[in-house]
Formats: structure tokens, C-alpha cells, sequence
């Protein structure tokens, strides 16, 4: 009868007092911000400060490449505005003596366009697999256009493309006029080149095209308020990259995109910041060697797979650790730079909370009761993260994808043992 007792007892028990404890969160401490391939901006400012050169600065994190000058007046398509279905293009500055021009043939030539004022706003609307423009100008009745599968836009000022019928407008012309091009994603400031509205597929992309050096003004990679030296560094690596892309691609209509997923292009928004965006215009300047060439890095004739970074763990990584892809020049170079606390006061050291059903989510598990790393590169970079649930189930990710899933600054990181 006792062993009967005893044996009801213990099925009385709950199973979950045996099963591991489910952590509320996890806690990852770590350094670095970026994917640690190529040059790192953090380092390219530790040097600039010891008085470093562009030049050197360069050659330090793409080991066995050159400097040259190369012609750096091809036109780049940049594209500013991906799948939309509307837009609005207007003077930046209404007050201005400028004027824009719209045309509905590639060449530039007046169809079903027409001529615009410093006050002239253009609106444009998909429907079907076309664009509908109009323009209003104030005190005036709106003018409609037929729709059409592509519309270009000049205006006052320009080089690269200039205005279909000659020269500038007005008695007095401005030096230089910027239009602002607006849709639901935001807008953009331009003060170069040609816009261009056509429909790809279902939806509008609206491209900017321009030289290279002018593309290098908007672009909006490195605080325009640090040393010249990494300046330059950034603004020779800048043209490398637009060098670099030849090619365009259909699916945007485009050389490159205006996101971090190529280079991050803000328009004028770059060289007119206050107080600083005249540094950089000065480095994108001083990087130049005659009015149509420029310093680009190179490795056996042609232009470098650049890329550069915030900052890393204390060294770089190779292009095969991170892409599976091997670049001779895009090795570990060591950063010292970046773990410098002073330098580098936000990710020098960082820590992370991750909750509970966040990670669960990320491993699409029920719950995750351990992280580990599980593999890591030379570097002692992440590069497999395995979680366990409470059931005893595994998943893995590759640490691109955990850093995505779970916003984590780089792959340099240590997991805290759990408390629970």
C-alpha cells in the first residue's frame, strides 16, 4: 500500500518542474558596427588624426592595390525613388530665376511636355502602364499631359544634361538651381543632371542621372565634420564603387540604388549640411587630378570590389568569411581604431537585450532556452548562431541573417550564460 502511495505521489508531480527554465531574454555584449569587409571609417578617422594620408589610409585596408587617376566624367543612373506610384518635382527654391523643362522622348526633344517656372509643381500619378503629369503654376489653370511610359525633367543650371532648347532662362539665371523630387518615401534634393520617371514593370522608378563627381557630392557615407584625410580616403573609395557598376541594372532602371545597400546618396542634402558639407565637396575636390579625372583605387587595371564599414572588433574581415566571395585585397587588416572607447564611444563596446519571443521567432522555434555560437572566423566574428528549445529541438542561422532578424550592430559579439 506505501509503494502504491509513493508511485501516486510522484505522478502527482508536474512535468514542467523538470523541464529546463524558458529565459526571459538573452544578453549580448559585443563590438563594432557594420559587416567588416574593406575599409573601416572609424580606422580611416584614427588615422586621419595621426596624420595620415588619404593615399596611405587607402592602401592600409586594400592591401596590393594602387591609387590612380582615372576619366571621371561617365554618367551614373542613380535611382531615388524604387516602386512607386507617385511623385511631385518642383524648385527647391521657388524664388529662384529658373526653370524646368519636361519632355516625354529620351533625347530630351519638347512633345507632350512643355516649359516650366521657378513656381511651376509637376505631379505625377501611374495608371496602367503609364505616368499622367500636369503642371500647376499659381494664378494659372492646371495643364494635363497625355500619359506616358516615360517622362524627363531638366532644369536651370545643369551640365550633364542641359536643357533641350539652350543655354539658361531668365535675364539673370541662377549659378545653379536644385529641384526637389518628392514621393510617398520622402525627398530628395538634385541639383545635377536629368530626372527621369518610367514605368518598370507595375510601378514608376525615378532615376537621376549625372557624372560620377557629381554623384560623389550627394553621397552621404562619412560625417562631413571629420579630418580631410579620411574624407578623401571615403571620397576616392565613393568613385571606386560608382567606377565599379557599370552596368544597368533593368530591374531599377539603374546603375546603383540611393540606400546603404550600395552607397547612401542624399542629393544636396550633403553639400549644402551647415557649417560642414563644404568639407566634403573640398575632399571630393581634392581627390581630383584635372577637370575630367580622378584618384580611383585599382588592382591589375580595373576598379577594386570596394567596401567600407563603420567600424569592427579589432580586425577586418576577408570578403570569404563574410560573402564566400575571395578579393585579394579585402583581407584581415588589424583596426585598433575601432575599439578605441574615445574614438568610437558607441560601439567600441555595445550590449544588446534580446527578448525571449523575438530570438523564438528568429529560429522559428516555440521557444529558445540557449544560444550559442558555434562557429567563428579568424577574427572571432560570429559566423553560425544555434539556438535549442525547450523540447530539445535545434535551429541554426548564419549570422547575416541573426544580425537582420534581431538588429544587432556586426557580427563581433559574445552571448552572457544564462541565470535562469
Amino acid at each position: 500500500m506505501k509503494r502504491l502511495l509513493l508511485a501516486f505521489a510522484i505522478a502527482l508531480v508536474p512535468t514542467q518542474a523538470f523541464a529546463a527554465a524558458i529565459p526571459p531574454h538573452f544578453v549580448l555584449t559585443g563590438s563594432g558596427f557594420g559587416h567588416g569587409v574593406g575599409m573601416s571609417q572609424m580606422g580611416a578617422q584614427g588615422q586621419a588624426m595621426e596624420g595620415q594620408s588619404a593615399q596611405y589610409i587607402v592602401n592600409y585596408w586594400f592591401p596590393g592595390t594602387q591609387v590612380v587617376s582615372v576619366p571621371d566624367t561617365q554618367l551614373i543612373r542613380v535611382n531615388i525613388a524604387h516602386l512607386v506610384t507617385s511623385a511631385t518635382i518642383a524648385m527647391a527654391n521657388p524664388a529662384s530665376r529658373s526653370n524646368i523643362d519636361l519632355s516625354n522622348n529620351p533625347d530630351g526633344s519638347l512633345n507632350n511636355g512643355g516649359l516650366g517656372t521657378a513656381t511651376s509643381i509637376y505631379r505625377f500619378s501611374l495608371v496602367g502602364k503609364k505616368i499622367a503629369a500636369s503642371v500647376s503654376n499659381k494664378g494659372s489653370p492646371t495643364q494635363s499631359f497625355p500619359a506616358q511610359s516615360l517622362w524627363n525633367m531638366y532644369w536651370t543650371g545643369t551640365t550633364a544634361f542641359p536643357s533641350p532648347t539652350g543655354g539658361l532662362y531668365g535675364p539673370k539665371p541662377e549659378p545653379f538651381s536644385v529641384i526637389k523630387v518628392t514621393t510617398s518615401a520622402g525627398s530628395t534634393q538634385l541639383r545635377y543632371g536629368q530626372v527621369q520617371l518610367k514605368v518598370v514593370g507595375s510601378k514608376i522608378e525615378i532615376t537621376a542621372t549625372m557624372t560620377i563627381e557629381q554623384y560623389l557630392m550627394g553621397i552621404s557615407e562619412m560625417s562631413s565634420s571629420w579630418l580631410p584625410a579620411a574624407l578623401q580616403a571615403q571620397a576616392i573609395a565613393s568613385r571606386t564603387y560608382a567606377l565599379a557598376h557599370p552596368t544597368l541594372r533593368s530591374v531599377c532602371d539603374c546603375n546603383v540604388y540611393n540606400t546603404k545597400y550600395d552607397q547612401a546618396y542624399i542629393g544636396y542634402a550633403k553639400e549644402s549640411e551647415a557649417k560642414v558639407g563644404v568639407n566634403w565637396v573640398a575632399a571630393v575636390e581634392a581627390t581630383e587630378t584635372d577637370p575630367s579625372s580622378a584618384q580611383a583605387i585599382y588592382y591589375q587595371g580595373k576598379p577594386i570590389s570596394v567596401y567600407f564599414f563603420s567600424s569592427d572588433g579589432g580586425q577586418t574581415q576577408t570578403s570569404t568569411d563574410v560573402w564566400g566571395t575571395a578579393f585579394p585585397y579585402l583581407t584581415n587588416v588589424p583596426d585598433p581604431w575601432s575599439l578605441d572607447i574615445f574614438l568610437n564611444p558607441l560601439y567600441a563596446h555595445w550590449q544588446r537585450v534580446l527578448i525571449q519571443k523575438d530570438v523564438a521567432s528568429a529560429f522559428n522555434l516555440p521557444d529558445v532556452i540557449s544560444l550559442a555560437i558555434t562557429a567563428r572566423t579568424v577574427t572571432n566574428s560570429a559566423t553560425l548562431i544555434t539556438a535549442t528549445s525547450s523540447i530539445g529541438v535545434t535551429a541554426q542561422l548564419a549570422v547575416g541573417d541573426f544580425k537582420t532578424k534581431l538588429k544587432l550592430p556586426s557580427s563581433w559579439f559574445e552571448i552572457a550564460p544564462n541565470t535562469y
